[in-house]
């Protein structure tokens, strides 16, 4: 399996430099140079396979020959083993043929787990054996930051430092970051916003001299190895269903696009996905985009849903290459447009074929909090306000009533414990492993929006070079 950049001016690579890469050095993002096929055999196969099992199988053309089958199994099976349900990623009915499916059964309680425990894994199976020391950079706007923190804590080869927009996620998931004392943990508290964040670090990765001297690596959704894990759990909700004999319609919470992608990704690999559903909260560029074919960028305003304010969603581009026939020049004008004036405009004859397969909707914190409320009335089930967009666009945007929905539930409601008793008026206890975490010291250092400020905190902090 090879890796091509977005925007075509950076060589391909194998899986392990995608995995070490994370940002392509012309500024695009890695995407298999073909997509792999699961074949309605495969799909059949995969019935009643535990889920370490059938990620392996889904997983493995994209890894290629850079490990082992064995070794890569065994990887697989390490990384989803402390899960807390033994479905791993469970289903529950909500209704007539309306699914939720559990996404925060992992250790940070979101979905990001199901990625994040593996590719520190990998980062240190790869590490080890070129003898190596990577500096992790990421940002985050809630739930990638704790969840690459657990899956990096005490790892020998790397030292993880992650962003935050200052007093914009909730105390759980700050929390959740802070307090992990562990000598190679960096948080670090940004005064602006998520998309503030980001730009940071793709101005981190852009500027070669720093990213050679750092040794810098990846864990936002912007390295591929994210999203290769991520589209398992869409095989093995639709599989349970009834793939390949039905189609399957998917509404997902969405904000930096990774996650859609990644159901997207499935498609393109042969899953029968009926539609996948966009939702988005008032920050709404994505749902804006899907009704007109125009991205328009506007202030990132706060919300019960934190983790979704964002107007500048890193993974949208994956699509946009494909909506531009793979061309990386097209897709580069494109960016640098954006970057610019803050809009673009798709060709109107792909906006056609995306829409043949995406659909999206908006919710604001009004609507959020009622969807908690009626959810819990009508089904009793608790929902953190990002998997209550999800449950609200499936419901608008599903289409035929006959196909079956699936709404990811992207993070355990105790995340979001201020929004949920609002909606509600009870407040969600946090699992008993995360009890204390309001009693713990937090660890954190405030600094402004500014590239040097943060390139020389890393360089102050980061152990690359030594001892090498």
């Amino acid at each position: 399996m090879r890796y091509v950049s977005t925007r075509g001016g950076a060589p391909e690579l194998d899986f392990e430099g995608v995995l070490l890469a994370g940002l392509a050095r012309d500024g695009g993002l890695y995407v298999p140079e073909s997509w792999p096929r699961l074949t309605a055999d495969d799909l059949r196969g995969f019935g009643g396979l535990p889920y370490a099992d059938v990620a392996a199988r889904v997983m493995r053309p994209f890894v290629g020959d850079c490990l082992p089958p064995a070794e890569f199994e065994a990887l697989v099976a390490e990384s989803y083993a402390g899960f807390d349900h033994a479905a791993v990623a469970p289903m529950a009915q909500l209704g007539s043929n309306e699914w939720l499916l559990e996404l925060f059964h992992g250790p940070t309680l979101a979905f990001k787990d199901f990625a994040l425990q593996l590719l520190g894994r990998l980062f240190d199976r790869v590490l080890a054996r070129r003898g190596e020391r990577v500096t992790v950079v990421g940002a985050t706007s809630g739930d990638t930051g704790s969840a690459a923190i657990e899956a990096c804590r005490g790892r020998e080869a790397v030292d993880i430092f992650i962003l935050h927009p200052k007093g914009r996620v909730s105390e759980v998931q700050r929390r959740q970051m802070t307090t992990v004392d562990a000598a190679n943990v960096h948080n670090i508290a940004i005064d602006g916003t998520f998309d503030d964040c980001q730009d940071l670090v793709k101005a981190m990765f852009n500027d070669g001299a720093f990213r050679d001297s750092m040794r810098l690596s990846a864990v936002n959704s912007i390295n591929w190895a994210r999203i290769m894990a991520q589209t398992v759990y869409y095989v093995t909700a639709a599989v349970a269903l009834g793939a390949p004999d039905r189609r399957i319609a998917f509404s997902v919470p969405t904000g930096n696009f990774g996650d859609v992608f990644a159901g997207y990704a499935a498609a393109r690999m042969g899953l029968p996905v009926a539609k996948l559903i966009v939702a988005t909260n008032a920050n709404d560029i994505l749902d804006r985009f899907f009704e007109t074919g125009e991205m328009t960028a506007r202030p990132v305003v706060p919300t019960l849903s934190p983790a979704m304010d964002i107007q500048v969603s890193s993974n949208f581009e994956r699509l946009l290459f494909d909506m531009h026939g793979r061309d990386g020049r097209k897709v580069s004008q494109a960016m640098t447009a954006f970057r610019e004036s803050g809009a673009m405009t798709a060709p109107a004859e792909a906006m056609e074929d995306a829409r043949a397969l995406f659909a999206s909707a908006r919710l604001d914190d009004d609507g959020i909090r009622a969807e908690i409320a009626d959810t819990l009335s009508a089904t009793g089930h608790v929902v953190d306000p990002h998997t209550a967009t999800a449950l609200h666009a499936g419901r608008v945007r599903r289409g035929d009533p006959a196909t079956p929905l699936v709404c990811l539930a992207t993070a355990h409601p105790a995340k979001f414990p201020d929004a949920v008793e609002q909606a509600t008026g009870r407040r969600p206890a946090l699992p008993e492993r995360l009890a204390t975490l309001m009693e713990l010291p937090e660890r954190m250092t405030g600094l402004p929006n500014d590239l040097a400020a943060v390139q020389d905190h890393l360089r102050a902090r980061s152990r690359v070079g030594v001892g090498a």
